[in-house]
């Protein structure tokens, strides 16, 4: 298990990173390369990762309460599972994302883009501010 907790990664290029069940808490990953990397159950709590390449990252399962997404990439992340509690994903891109059975609890999700993004069993999200929600998920 890679400890990085409060690490200063911004910018950094991790494309395709293993980082399974790595520590991660509150570090600086803003506008840091991590498209394809393996991030199941890793740990991420109030993590900055605004504007951050997260396409096609596997994220399953891991814990992101309090992280800053704001205009992240999450172009076909997976996101299965995961803890989102509290998380700014204002203007974040989810396009075609895997958020199935994610906790979105207190999320702030205004302006993100979850065109096509499967949303199904997602916990406590309010999609109202967000872009491009399928009738189905919004509350009425």
């Amino acid at each position: 298990m890679t400890n990085m907790t409060m690490a200063k990664l911004g910018r950094a290029n991790l494309s395709r990173a293993d980082l399974k069940l790595a520590k991660l808490n509150r570090a600086d990953l803003t506008k840091a390369n991590l498209s394809l990397a393996k991030l199941n159950q890793a740990n991420l709590t109030g993590a900055n990762l605004t504007g951050a390449n997260l396409s096609k990252a596997d994220l399953t399962e891991a814990n992101l309460p309090g992280a800053n997404l704001t205009d992240a990439n999450l172009h076909e992340a997976n996101l299965h599972e995961a803890n989102l509690t509290g998380a700014n994903l204002t203007g974040a891109n989810l396009l075609q994302a895997n958020l199935s059975t994610a906790n979105l609890s207190s999320a702030h999700l205004t302006g993100a883009n979850l065109d096509g993004a499967n949303l199904d069993g997602v916990i406590g999200a309010d999609f109202s501010s967000a872009l491009n929600v399928p009738d189905k998920y919004l509350k009425d």
